[in-house]
Protein backbone atom coordinates (compact mmCIF):
# COMPACT_ATOMS: atom_id res chain seq x y z
CA UNK A 1 0.00 0.00 0.00
CA UNK A 2 1.40 3.59 -1.00
CA UNK A 3 2.21 6.06 1.77
CA UNK A 4 0.13 8.97 1.57
CA UNK A 5 1.95 12.48 2.46
CA UNK A 6 -1.15 13.05 4.98
CA UNK A 7 -2.68 11.63 7.78
CA UNK A 8 -5.33 12.01 9.82
CA UNK A 9 -5.38 12.96 14.08
CA UNK A 10 -8.32 13.02 16.34
CA UNK A 11 -8.28 17.09 17.74
CA UNK A 12 -10.22 18.20 21.18
CA UNK A 13 -11.63 21.42 20.37
CA UNK A 14 -9.82 23.99 23.26
CA UNK A 15 -12.98 25.96 23.34
CA UNK A 16 -16.09 23.29 22.93
CA UNK A 17 -13.92 20.22 23.56
CA UNK A 18 -15.81 18.12 21.13
CA UNK A 19 -12.97 15.87 18.93
CA UNK A 20 -12.78 16.16 15.13
CA UNK A 21 -10.46 14.99 12.56
CA UNK A 22 -7.61 17.27 11.08
CA UNK A 23 -5.08 16.00 8.02
CA UNK A 24 -1.22 16.84 9.08
CA UNK A 25 1.50 16.68 6.61
CA UNK A 26 4.02 13.03 7.20
CA UNK A 27 7.50 14.66 8.24
CA UNK A 28 9.28 12.67 5.54
CA UNK A 29 7.41 14.47 2.55
CA UNK A 30 7.75 18.30 4.06
CA UNK A 31 10.97 18.57 1.46
CA UNK A 32 12.13 22.35 1.69
CA UNK A 33 13.75 23.89 -1.65
CA UNK A 34 14.32 26.68 -0.14
CA UNK A 35 13.42 29.93 1.97
CA UNK A 36 12.21 33.21 1.42
CA UNK A 37 13.85 36.32 3.18
CA UNK A 38 10.39 36.45 5.09
CA UNK A 39 10.77 32.88 6.52
CA UNK A 40 8.01 31.70 3.58
CA UNK A 41 8.76 28.01 2.82
CA UNK A 42 8.79 26.86 -1.13
CA UNK A 43 7.90 23.10 -0.81
CA UNK A 44 9.83 20.44 -3.63
CA UNK A 45 6.64 19.52 -4.07
CA UNK A 46 4.05 22.20 -4.49
CA UNK A 47 0.99 19.65 -4.35
CA UNK A 48 2.36 18.80 -0.20
CA UNK A 49 1.81 22.49 1.84
CA UNK A 50 2.71 21.81 5.49
CA UNK A 51 1.48 24.99 6.16
CA UNK A 52 -1.89 24.70 4.96
CA UNK A 53 -2.79 22.31 7.83
CA UNK A 54 -1.28 24.55 10.56
CA UNK A 55 -5.33 25.79 11.55
CA UNK A 56 -7.53 22.92 13.03
CA UNK A 57 -11.07 24.46 12.92
CA UNK A 58 -13.93 22.55 14.80
CA UNK A 59 -16.62 21.09 12.50
CA UNK A 60 -18.64 21.67 15.78
CA UNK A 61 -18.38 25.17 16.92
CA UNK A 62 -16.51 26.35 14.40
CA UNK A 63 -13.73 28.00 16.91
CA UNK A 64 -10.46 27.53 14.83
CA UNK A 65 -6.80 27.53 16.50
CA UNK A 66 -3.12 26.18 15.28
CA UNK A 67 -1.00 24.89 18.27
CA UNK A 68 0.24 28.04 19.03
CA UNK A 69 -2.99 29.33 20.85
CA UNK A 70 -2.75 29.19 24.97
CA UNK A 71 -5.55 27.52 26.44
CA UNK A 72 -6.93 29.81 28.95
CA UNK A 73 -9.94 31.98 27.77
CA UNK A 74 -10.22 35.30 29.48
CA UNK A 75 -13.69 35.64 31.18
CA UNK A 76 -16.18 36.45 29.18
CA UNK A 77 -14.46 35.52 25.73
CA UNK A 78 -16.06 31.73 24.98
CA UNK A 79 -19.86 34.32 25.41
CA UNK A 80 -18.19 36.26 22.30
CA UNK A 81 -16.61 33.37 20.51
CA UNK A 82 -20.48 31.75 20.66
CA UNK A 83 -22.18 35.31 19.52
CA UNK A 84 -19.74 36.03 16.69
CA UNK A 85 -18.72 32.22 15.83
CA UNK A 86 -20.72 29.55 16.78
CA UNK A 87 -23.83 30.99 15.82
CA UNK A 88 -23.25 31.75 12.85
CA UNK A 89 -21.80 28.59 12.05
CA UNK A 90 -22.75 26.06 9.47
CA UNK A 91 -21.35 23.27 10.06
CA UNK A 92 -18.95 21.68 7.43
CA UNK A 93 -15.54 20.61 7.95
CA UNK A 94 -12.02 20.94 6.56
CA UNK A 95 -10.78 17.64 6.73
CA UNK A 96 -8.74 16.05 4.02
CA UNK A 97 -6.81 17.34 1.64
CA UNK A 98 -7.18 21.31 1.63
CA UNK A 99 -7.15 23.09 -1.84
CA UNK A 100 -5.56 27.27 -2.09
CA UNK A 101 -9.16 28.56 -0.95
CA UNK A 102 -9.65 26.14 1.90
CA UNK A 103 -6.66 27.33 3.32
CA UNK A 104 -7.13 30.95 3.16
CA UNK A 105 -10.42 29.62 4.41
CA UNK A 106 -9.06 28.46 7.96
CA UNK A 107 -6.08 30.77 7.86
CA UNK A 108 -9.23 33.57 8.22
CA UNK A 109 -11.15 32.02 10.49
CA UNK A 110 -8.12 31.32 12.53
CA UNK A 111 -7.47 35.08 12.87
CA UNK A 112 -10.74 35.74 13.38
CA UNK A 113 -11.01 33.06 16.04
CA UNK A 114 -7.50 34.72 17.65
CA UNK A 115 -8.80 38.03 17.70
CA UNK A 116 -11.63 37.81 19.76
CA UNK A 117 -9.97 35.28 22.13
CA UNK A 118 -7.45 37.74 22.36
CA UNK A 119 -4.42 35.88 21.51
CA UNK A 120 -1.02 36.69 21.22
CA UNK A 121 0.31 38.96 19.14
CA UNK A 122 3.22 37.11 18.06
CA UNK A 123 0.56 34.02 17.35
CA UNK A 124 -2.14 36.62 15.47
CA UNK A 125 0.91 37.56 13.25
CA UNK A 126 1.87 34.29 12.22
CA UNK A 127 -1.54 33.57 11.31
CA UNK A 128 -1.50 36.69 9.18
CA UNK A 129 1.71 36.44 7.52
CA UNK A 130 0.76 33.19 6.30
CA UNK A 131 -2.13 34.49 4.71
CA UNK A 132 0.14 37.15 2.86
CA UNK A 133 2.55 34.28 1.73
CA UNK A 134 -0.98 32.47 0.14
CA UNK A 135 -1.84 35.22 -1.41
CA UNK A 136 1.97 35.80 -2.95
CA UNK A 137 1.30 32.32 -4.18
CA UNK A 138 -2.03 33.31 -6.21
CA UNK A 139 -0.07 36.48 -7.20
CA UNK A 140 -2.61 38.91 -5.30
CA UNK A 141 -0.35 42.03 -4.56
CA UNK A 142 -3.11 43.93 -2.95
CA UNK A 143 -4.29 41.10 -0.17
CA UNK A 144 -0.63 39.82 -0.02
CA UNK A 145 0.60 43.64 1.15
CA UNK A 146 -2.73 44.27 3.11
CA UNK A 147 -1.96 41.00 5.37
CA UNK A 148 1.83 41.17 5.24
CA UNK A 149 1.32 45.04 7.37
CA UNK A 150 -1.16 43.63 9.43
CA UNK A 151 1.62 40.85 10.39
CA UNK A 152 4.14 43.51 10.86
CA UNK A 153 1.71 46.08 13.00
CA UNK A 154 1.42 42.50 15.10
CA UNK A 155 5.10 41.47 15.04
CA UNK A 156 5.86 45.22 16.74
CA UNK A 157 3.09 45.10 19.21
CA UNK A 158 4.87 41.30 20.16
CA UNK A 159 8.20 43.27 19.79
CA UNK A 160 7.07 45.97 22.90
CA UNK A 161 5.10 43.63 25.40
CA UNK A 162 7.62 41.08 24.62
CA UNK A 163 4.75 38.23 24.51
CA UNK A 164 7.04 36.09 22.39
CA UNK A 165 8.71 34.98 24.97
CA UNK A 166 8.77 31.21 25.55
CA UNK A 167 7.87 30.86 21.75
CA UNK A 168 10.12 29.67 18.99
CA UNK A 169 10.68 33.24 18.28
CA UNK A 170 13.63 35.12 19.73
CA UNK A 171 13.86 39.17 20.08
CA UNK A 172 16.37 39.06 17.27
CA UNK A 173 13.79 37.24 15.00
CA UNK A 174 11.23 39.22 15.87
CA UNK A 175 13.20 42.41 15.09
CA UNK A 176 14.04 40.81 11.63
CA UNK A 177 10.62 40.28 10.54
CA UNK A 178 9.70 43.56 11.73
CA UNK A 179 12.10 45.15 9.38
CA UNK A 180 11.94 42.09 6.66
CA UNK A 181 7.96 43.48 6.33
CA UNK A 182 8.24 46.96 6.55
CA UNK A 183 10.58 46.88 3.72
CA UNK A 184 8.11 44.71 1.38
CA UNK A 185 5.53 47.03 2.23
CA UNK A 186 7.71 49.71 1.31
CA UNK A 187 8.29 51.08 4.87
CA UNK A 188 11.86 52.07 4.19
CA UNK A 189 12.35 53.86 7.73
CA UNK A 190 10.89 51.01 9.95
CA UNK A 191 13.22 48.53 7.69
CA UNK A 192 15.79 50.64 7.93
CA UNK A 193 15.63 50.92 11.56
CA UNK A 194 14.80 47.66 12.88
CA UNK A 195 17.57 45.92 10.14
CA UNK A 196 20.25 48.35 12.07
CA UNK A 197 18.70 47.28 14.87
CA UNK A 198 19.52 43.28 14.16
CA UNK A 199 23.03 44.15 12.99
CA UNK A 200 23.92 45.80 15.98
CA UNK A 201 23.24 42.43 17.82
CA UNK A 202 26.13 40.47 15.51
CA UNK A 203 28.69 41.33 18.44
CA UNK A 204 26.41 39.61 21.17
CA UNK A 205 27.03 36.29 18.34
CA UNK A 206 24.40 33.41 17.85
CA UNK A 207 22.05 33.46 14.70
CA UNK A 208 24.67 34.16 13.00
CA UNK A 209 22.22 33.41 9.41
CA UNK A 210 19.59 35.47 10.39
CA UNK A 211 22.70 38.13 10.92
CA UNK A 212 24.09 37.93 7.84
CA UNK A 213 20.56 38.12 6.28
CA UNK A 214 19.48 41.20 7.62
CA UNK A 215 22.78 42.55 6.26
CA UNK A 216 21.99 41.61 2.66
CA UNK A 217 18.55 43.10 3.09
CA UNK A 218 19.82 46.52 5.22
CA UNK A 219 21.76 47.01 1.77
CA UNK A 220 18.77 46.38 -0.56
CA UNK A 221 16.86 49.33 1.63
CA UNK A 222 20.06 51.40 1.36
CA UNK A 223 19.96 50.98 -2.70
CA UNK A 224 16.12 51.94 -2.38
CA UNK A 225 16.70 54.95 -0.11
CA UNK A 226 19.21 55.93 -2.41
CA UNK A 227 17.52 55.54 -5.86
CA UNK A 228 14.48 57.60 -4.28
CA UNK A 229 16.96 60.43 -3.08
CA UNK A 230 17.86 60.62 -6.73
CA UNK A 231 14.74 60.76 -8.05
CA UNK A 232 13.07 63.56 -5.97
Amino acid sequence: MEITPFYEIQIECIHCKNKFPSFKVRTKFIKINHTESDFRPIYSDSNVNAFFYNVFVCEHCGFSFTEDFTKYFAPGVQGEIQKQITHKWVPHDFNGERTISQALQTYKLGLLSGTIKKEKFVTLAGLALRLAWIYRSLENTEQENRFLKMARDYYIESFSVEDYTGTQMTSLRIMYIIAELSFRINDLENATRFFSKVIEKQSIGGEAKLIDMAKEQWQLVRNEREKLRLQS
